[in-house]
């Protein structure tokens, strides 16, 4: 993926989160930290907490917080543990996120994550993004390839509609879905995100 388009999906990840007015954010699957670094100075964030289970990457990622390159508005805390069994301390948080993450995961595992994150945390809003397949060509990856080595699965826009919809069904969630990261009138953006809200949860999230 190019630079561009990673900040393109960071950066329509950034704007729900503005449009929720949240102020408590977890961000599973933080790496060495690209989101924390822009949300850490966002006005009225007070708690951010980043999540992974590459020890490698926290500690990457912890450097660049003494190195003051991700901001000093909000607290943010490190936790090195598995997405599927994440502690019950992280509950209570207005928003969730995971960006390219989900991807990550053997498909059959993806309802540990939905009952892990939904089901038991009930962050108000829970933002995902994951690469669009229909958009690979686009990019030059070839039919019989994933664009990373890591990826267990690529879906297209239908199959990860009916997934979030029926992730939100179970999980009392509203969800709405879109096209990021670029923009082709056929193909779609190079990624897709869909956005779980509680109901009214938007409503509450301006107002605390």
């Amino acid at each position: 993926m190019t630079t561009w388009l990673h900040q393109q999906r960071l950066e329509a990840v950034r704007n729900v989160i503005r449009e929720r007015g949240v102020r408590s954010i977890l961000d599973l699957g933080c790496g060495e930290g690209d989101l924390i670094a822009r949300l850490a100075d966002e006005a009225g964030a007070v708690r951010l907490v980043g999540v992974d289970l590459c020890a490698r990457s926290l500690a990457r990622l912890q450097d660049r917080l003494e190195q003051g390159q991700c901001g000093r508005t909000c607290h943010v805390e490190l936790v090195h543990g598995s997405l599927l069994e994440l502690p019950a301390r992280l509950k209570g948080f207005d928003c969730a996120v995971l960006v390219e993450t989900i991807e990550h995961l053997d498909a059959d595992r993806l309802g540990r994550l939905e009952r892990s994150v939904l089901g038991s945390l009930r962050p108000r809003t829970v933002i995902i993004t994951t690469p669009n397949a229909e958009f690979n060509g686009l990019l030059g990856v070839p039919t019989h390839r994933f664009r990373h080595p890591d990826h267990r699965f690529e879906w297209d826009r239908g199959r990860f509609r009916r997934w979030a919809k029926g992730v939100a069904q179970r999980q009392e969630y509203e969800v709405r879905c879109e096209d990021i990261a670029g923009r082709h009138p056929q193909l779609g953006g190079a990624s897709q995100m869909a956005v779980f809200d509680l109901p009214d949860a938007a409503g509450q999230n301006r107002a605390a």
